[in-house]
């Protein structure tokens, strides 16, 4: 277990945002759930240090080698001591990036709170590191970080996909947009949420952007809205689910998706939702409870292998395959370096095997949606070059983007610059 910086000294935005980054590179924890942790802890924290800490935590984690590499040019070497290490990321971030904040106050807040876990020595040797660096005046464009702090083969790879501006927002070069809502048909608009920023590509979007968790807020325990991506709601929505109709949430997760088409078919339809994961489908159930939805025909299965009990006369089927998540590196950076120049192609295959069994649960004229949080052909185009003989490309069937989306393609990417949304690769068939 690597050393962190202290819980027990009084939480600041910067040595929660410290403590995020270290629980991520060397405990190999999801960036999102650590900061979560970390921020339920500090309850009482003024929610402009909050913000902070995330602005910084996500920060580092984006541009950590070049961060590094502008340390390094006033050291020797770098120290082994994990939480003075974590103490000098924290601060360059701010000394090369962030406009807001004094050079003096990125300084001293360093220096002390490396005195207080490491000792005066320590604390000697951030405080001269960082004068320096303040010193020599030098800036970081946030799109140049972010390409130069991505893996090699990563960033030339994302770059041939999408270009090389969607290739600096898929690392995170603008930020990750605030959290996203989905309004669920039929219940009260909450009033902070009247006058909210509508989304660019789902009707139903809403963009949270006072900076708190809106489990907290009002309309949450009623039902009003789901916490759901923006891009995944399109995802949901180029289903083009029907009143009455039987859909199949293939590899449905934790179920954002799921509650959507139970919205969709009414009393008069039916949603079945499979998953590899009993966890995931108790957590689908849970949340269908919450919005006072129909709970979905529940399959734990491995698509994988085979289809079990699931019947073949679904109206519409949605595989949401399990994939290298590239199109979500904003917000989740740890990916990035956990990914390697062969998973592509490894998870390509699986998402074959998983379309082809998914897609035979369909009904002949029956509609099957294939999509991944990935832009990278392999997860893409790759897969939909070896779609089973029984499936047709079709336009999509989605009314209610019409106008929002070219829907007269069989395929399509969201993009963060394009759509305001994560990455995304989509195709639509028919089954024949």
């Amino acid at each position: 277990m690597a050393k962190l910086p202290s819980v027990n000294l009084a939480p600041t935005g910067r040595r929660i945002a410290a403590r995020v980054i270290g629980r991520v590179l060397f405990d190999e924890a999801y960036a999102a759930a650590a900061l979560d942790t970390e921020l339920s802890r500090a309850s009482g924290l003024d929610p402009r240090e909050k913000g902070l800490a995330t602005e910084i935590a996500y920060g580092v984690l984006r541009m950590r080698p070049a961060l590094l590499a502008r340390i390094q040019r006033h050291v020797k070497k770098l120290p082994k001591d994990e939480v003075t290490l974590l103490h000098l990321l924290v601060a360059a971030y701010q000394l090369l990036v962030l406009e807001r904040v004094p050079a003096f106050a990125a300084v001293n807040a360093a220096v002390e709170a490396v005195r207080e876990e490491r000792g005066k020595p320590l604390s000697g040797f951030v405080n001269a590191v960082l004068r320096k660096l303040a010193a020599s005046g030098e800036r970081l464009d946030p799109r140049a970080a972010v390409l130069e702090s991505g893996p090699r083969w990563l960033v030339e790879r994302l770059i041939e996909s999408v270009g090389e501006d969607e290739a600096a927002a898929l690392f995170g070069a603008t930020g990750a947009p605030s959290p996203t809502l989905r309004l669920v048909s039929g219940r009260p608009i909450p009033d902070w949420l009247s006058s909210s920023e509508l989304g660019r590509v789902s009707p139903r979007a809403r963009r949270a952007s006072d900076g708190g968790d809106p489990r907290r807020r009002t309309g949450y325990a009623e039902g009003s809205f789901v916490i759901q991506e923006e891009g995944a709601q399109a995802i949901a929505l180029l289903l083009g689910a029907r009143a009455g109709e039987k859909v199949l949430d293939a590899c449905a997760g934790r179920g954002q998706k799921t509650s959507l088409f139970a919205e969709q078919v009414g009393d008069g339809g039916s949603v079945w939702a499979s998953d590899l994961h009993e966890s995931k489908l108790d957590a689908l159930s849970a949340e269908c409870r919450r919005l006072g939805l129909s709970e979905p025909t529940r399959r734990a299965v491995d698509l994988s292998v085979g289809v079990a009990d699931l019947p073949g006369d679904f109206d519409r089927v949605l595989v949401d395959a399990p994939c290298s998540g590239t199109g979500t590196l904003a917000r989740r950076p740890e990916i990035r370096e956990r990914l390697t120049p062969g998973d592509p192609e490894r998870l390509s295959l699986l998402q074959s095997a998983i379309l082809e069994r998914a897609a035979s649960r369909a009904r002949p004229g029956g509609r099957v949606l294939y999509a991944v949080c990935s832009v990278l052909p392999e997860e893409a185009e790759r897969v939909v070059e070896r779609a089973p003989p029984f499936l047709e490309p079709a336009p999509f069937d989605a009314p209610e983007l019409s106008g929002r989306l070219a829907l007269d393609s069989t395929w399509l990417r969201l993009l963060p610059g394009a759509h305001g949304t994560d990455g995304y690769f989509v195709a639509s068939f028919v089954r024949r």
